[in-house]
Parts: C-alpha cells; sequence; structure tokens
C-alpha cells in the first residue's frame, strides 16, 4: 500500500469519526457508518476494530457517554433524563446501569461529586485513540500576528494535578453563572503556564479566565483579578478536541517560530476558546491558540 493509499484510506474513517461526533443521538448501526465511510457493511466492523483495537459499538457507546459525562458535570441544566435519552438510551436505567460499569458512579452520583481518577482511566485510551486516528492539518498560512489589547479578567487558579482540572472547572462554572458572566458575552480564556507532560502533577499551574472589569471583592471561589497584557500575539486557530491541542501548540513551537523569525514575549502561552464541548460535537470545536510575541 502506497502512502498515498493509506492516507486516503485512513480518511474514510476520519469521516466516520466525525459523524458520529456529530449524530451521537441518533441511529449509529453498522449500515449507516459504513456507508459513511463508503466500505461493504460486511467488513466494516473487522476493518474498524483490527485498524482501533477496539470494536466500533464499544467506541460509539464510550464516545456517547464521554458527552453525557461533561454534560452531567458542567451543565446542570440538563436533566438525567433529558441526557439518557439524548445519548442513544431508551430508558434512564439502561443509561445509568451502562454509565456505572463505565465508570463505577452512576449519572447522579457524578453530577454530585465527579471521581475524576476512574474517568480518566476509562476515557484516556479513547482519547488516545481520537489523537493517533484524528490528526489535524496545522499550515503555516493558519497563523496570524495580531496586536493584542490589554484583558481584564477573573481567574480561577487550578494548581496541582491536571486530572483534577474538572473540579475547577465546576467550581469556576458556578462563579460565572453566579456572577451572570455567561460565554456568549464575556470571553473564555486559559492561561498555560506548564506542559502537564513536562512537570509533576503537583506543579501543574493553569488559569481558568473570563473577560471582564468588575471588581473581584474577596469570594469562597477563590476567584481573583489578572491582566492578559497587550502585545503581539501569533495566534493558531485549532479546531477539534482538545485532545488533539497538543499537536497545534507543539506545531507553534516546532516549526512556526524556528521558522519565523520572532521571539516568544514573557508571558505564558493562552487559549480563548470559541466554541466549546459539549455545546457542540467534539471535532467542531474552536480554540485560538495564543503565542505571546516581543
Amino acid at each position: 500500500m502506497t502512502a498515498r493509499s493509506a492516507d486516503a484510506y485512513h480518511a474514510r474513517f476520519q469521516k466516520v469519526f466525525e459523524y458520529i461526533d456529530a449524530h451521537l443521538s441518533e441511529d449509529l448501526g453498522v449500515a449507516k457508518l459504513s456507508q459513511v465511510a463508503a466500505f461493504s457493511k460486511h467488513h466494516f466492523l473487522r476493518q474498524f476494530s483490527e485498524l482501533y483495537g477496539i470494536g466500533v459499538y464499544q467506541y460509539v457507546q464510550l464516545t456517547r457517554l464521554k458527552r453525557a459525562s461533561h454534560r452531567l458535570a458542567f451543565r446542570d441544566n440538563q436533566s438525567v433524563i433529558d441526557i439518557a435519552l439524548d445519548s442513544g438510551y431508551d430508558n434512564p436505567e439502561s443509561f445509568s446501569r451502562a454509565f456505572k460499569k463505565s465508570i463505577g458512579q452512576t449519572p447522579s452520583e457524578f453530577r454530585k461529586q465527579p471521581r475524576w481518577g476512574p474517568w480518566h482511566a476509562t476515557y484516556q485510551p479513547l482519547a488516545d485513540l481520537r489523537t493517533q486516528s484524528m490528526k489535524i492539518e496545522t499550515q503555516g498560512h493558519q497563523v496570524r500576528l495580531v496586536d493584542v489589547e490589554e484583558t481584564k479578567v477573573a481567574a480561577l487558579e487550578h494548581r496541582g494535578d491536571p486530572n483534577h482540572l474538572g473540579d475547577s472547572i465546576r467550581k469556576f462554572i458556578a462563579w460565572r453563572k453566579q456572577n451572570q458572566l455567561r460565554p456568549d458575552r464575556n470571553a473564555t480564556f486559559n492561561i498555560l503556564y506548564d506542559d502537564p507532560y513536562e512537570v509533576e502533577p503537583n506543579d501543574y499551574r493553569f488559569d481558568l479566565c473570563v473577560a471582564t472589569d468588575q471588581v473581584i471583592e474577596d469570594n469562597s471561589f477563590g476567584i481573583v483579578s489578572k491582566i492578559i497584557p497587550a502585545g503581539r500575539c501569533a495566534v493558531l486557530r485549532h479546531i477539534g478536541s482538545d485532545d488533539n491541542l497538543r499537536q497545534s501548540i507543539s506545531y507553534l513551537y516546532s516549526q512556526w517560530l524556528p521558522q519565523s523569525g520572532e521571539e516568544p514575549r514573557d508571558f505564558p502561552l493562552y487559549l480563548q476558546r470559541i466554541h466549546f464541548f459539549p455545546d457542540v460535537p467534539e471535532h467542531e470545536v474552536i480554540t485560538d491558540v495564543f503565542l505571546p510575541l516581543k
């Protein structure tokens, strides 16, 4: 098989992954998915499992339950019943059994207090598969040079194990709701002080931020005032799951920066969240990556 043939073969499965992401509430049987890939339904199941080491039905279930877990943890306006039905289950009972078998908590227990250790253990193989199979295409012309104005933000400083970032996100969302800082009105940023692959878990630093001119009083959430400084930035738009975000960041540092003649400024890499999962399918998530420049 030539490299071109292999790329074309994988591209057909790429369409399947994107179709699954966009139609999690619908029928995702082998007849439909094989049609999306333009493969024979008599061979599609074996092709998928041999290529990715997981059965297509198991992949679909894990993807549905991952989206459901995000809705349970971060979207408290959605009921468990609605999440169950929207995940392709006929009733809440069957959804609850599948969810508990997956991570060891019922949906209601997870909503109240997620146990992120078992969650990561369950979904890390899914993230690894998506990282390997859903490669992003990053071209130099996608990097824009922009002059950023100073932005005042309210920040929640996550310090410690990145696997527990979900608890900080839940706290940050609760504070935003309390202060009526909606994502469609107030921009959302993340400041990335560390690469989670390069530091010890206890040393990891990550800020969750929302743009606001409000005076931040002392509060029980630990929210503080910060500033994203004005200055020149290289901006790369990342489209897709956070599972692949490291590829975009790697491109900026390993390819674009050495060839650009630019030098980084003394402020960390940061992100602006444009479209969020689970509000949009994972392959439609939009994140702008900002590399501050001198």
